[in-house]
């Protein structure tokens, strides 16, 4: 019983950081797409807009993509934390790949990339924080 305590305990607390972190880099992400505008960067890709709110939208939509993950390791991987962090770091890695290709300026490539880092660098240490550095069977 100890054990589906503390692993529930593990969850909420995962899920519960990552829920806050998630609302704090939404809110940066759309921050830093809304700076860029202001500064004169455009926000087009391949001739359309990006709304400063789909900033926003994306970064909930993959952190609690990478929150469910969080969860999932915490449950399956015998190190979640480091799973999670060398995981996380990968798929960071890989978001940028769109943003290097797009039909987009420079400055709005480099805004985009920007984006992602931000969103990244506030999820995933504080989710990686709530998961044990090894599973207890």
């Amino acid at each position: 019983m100890t054990a589906t305590l503390t692993t529930a305990t593990t969850t909420r607390s995962i899920v519960g950081a990552g829920l806050a972190a998630t609302a704090v880099a939404a809110l940066a992400t759309s921050t830093v797409a809304a700076a860029g505008s202001a500064a004169g960067i455009s926000l087009d890709v391949s001739g359309a807009p990006i709304p400063v709110s789909g900033f926003a939208v994306l970064t909930v939509v993959f952190s609690l993509v990478g929150v469910a993950l969080a969860a999932v390791l915490a449950r399956r991987a015998r190190q979640p934390r480091s799973t999670f962090v060398r995981t996380t770091v990968v798929l960071t890695a890989l978001s940028l790949v769109p943003d290097l290709v797009a039909d987009a300026t420079t400055g709005t490539r480099v805004l985009l990339m920007v984006t992602h880092l931000v969103a990244a660098a506030i999820v995933v240490p504080t989710v990686a924080r709530r998961l044990p550095t090894a599973r207890r069977d």
